[in-house]
């Protein structure tokens, strides 16, 4: 009974074994995963354009340098116009970073907006677009971006949605 029980016992320590020296001797795995951008933070200027701080998530786990960037901008459900932008900006593993940029809205997104500012409301906005990104020692990618969501008036501060 003795010899039988290490007959089946063999087979599993030697894969046992063998699971071991693979697990220790792989590399960490390199996934690129897509990217999401958001609107941190508008902030409206006293000619009436505006100030996009635009947040740039990288979920892949090595760094990755966003190229360019063609975003249109909804809020409100009014088009406030098209982000374009090519920053160079380069994001680690699992971050995220900030970039501003200008934005020169149509008419009815600053009426939207002010009316929002005005009654101290939130406001819905969403981008659409997409983003190339150029992760590390690969070539560059197009990524599709949609994301929804919601700014409010910044308390203290004027012309400025968070």
């Amino acid at each position: 009974m003795k010899k039988h029980m290490q007959r089946l016992w063999r087979p599993f320590i030697v894969l046992l074994f063998c699971l071991v020296f693979v697990a220790c001797s792989s590399r960490p795995v390199k996934r690129v995963s897509p990217p999401a951008a958001s609107i941190q933070q508008i902030t409206v200027r006293t000619d009436g354009s505006w100030v996009v701080d635009l947040r740039l998530q990288n979920y892949s786990t090595m760094p990755m340098r966003f190229d360019a960037i063609t975003l249109e901008v909804t809020v409100g459900g009014q088009s406030a116009g098209t982000l374009r932008a090519a920053p160079g900006l380069s994001i680690g593993p699992t971050s995220a970073d900030v970039a501003s940029f200008e934005l020169r809205p149509d008419s009815t997104a600053r009426i939207v907006v002010a009316g929002a500012l005005a009654e101290r409301r939130a406001l819905a906005y969403q981008v659409e677009g997409k983003v190339t990104a150029t992760p590390e020692e690969q070539k560059p990618r197009e990524f599709d971006i949609r994301y929804r969501s919601q700014l409010n008036p910044a308390p203290g501060l004027e012309g400025v949605l968070r």
